[in-house]
């Protein structure tokens, strides 16, 4: 495809995340533009219908479109772009598809982890993130070898995991909270997801600290947890 494309991002967005994974998978350049979420530009209100990032600006001369959604976003590449991530049996792209929309609902259930009020809806939230994990750990074992969800081969449904295991490296500083305990196929995809270079370099080296900023702001249970450690430990005030 010849064209010019920027992503619209968020420093912490995990959808733009992947968006990111893909084009740098498929060897696409493109230029990233970063959006305060709290302040929305008005360029931005014009062209974001549900005012949500990532947005994909698409030039080509000087005309150009705006595709919103990331899951719209990872087809719209597949289509266009060389490199492909999906499988290419219609049965086991069905199935990838499937799994990343439980990636999703994944990232839905992490943020009512982190927003949990109280002790009683954090436990609950846990709980209910083990569980979903269980389900990927069940999915993993019946995959033939290698790192990655089908096995030798890189595609979208780990472009989609990878944010999603990014969230634990800062959880697993705040606390031990086992979710991911006795799960061991998880544990070394999230790893090896950990390594890939798509992956690490999908945000800006200061993604800890905005993270946990984030977190620490949030005014729920977590965030007291947080709290607490920043007046325990001299190290985390200063972080």
């Amino acid at each position: 495809m010849t064209a010019s494309l920027t992503l619209v991002s968020h420093h912490l967005c995990p959808y733009v995340q992947r968006a990111a994974i893909s084009l740098a998978e498929k060897g696409v350049a493109f230029e990233r533009v970063y959006v305060d979420l709290s302040d929305k530009p008005e360029w931005f209100k014009a062209v974001s219908p549900l005012g949500k990032v990532p947005l994909l600006r698409v030039r080509h001369g000087d005309a150009e479109e705006v595709i919103f959604e990331s899951a719209v976003i990872l087809e719209f590449l597949e289509e266009t772009e060389a490199n492909p991530l999906h499988p290419a049996d219609p049965l086991a792209r069905a199935r990838h598809r499937a799994w990343i929309e439980f990636g999703s609902a994944i990232l839905n259930a992490i943020g009512r982890f982190y927003s949990a009020a109280d002790e009683a809806a954090f436990l609950h939230e846990s709980r209910g993130l083990s569980e979903m994990f269980g389900r990927v750990e069940a999915e993993l074992s019946a995959r033939q070898g290698g790192p990655w969800f089908a096995g030798e081969r890189f595609s979208l449904v780990d472009a989609v995991y990878g944010p999603v295991f990014r969230y634990f490296d800062t959880f697993d500083r705040i606390g031990d909270f086992g979710t991911l305990d006795g799960k061991p196929l998880v544990q070394a995809w999230r790893h090896a997801l950990s390594e890939r270079r798509s992956v690490s370099e999908a945000v800006s080296p200061d993604y800890p600290q905005r993270l946990h900023a984030f977190l620490r702001a949030k005014g729920s249970y977590l965030s007291g947890i947080i709290r607490r450690q920043a007046i325990a430990t001299p190290q985390a005030r200063s972080a």
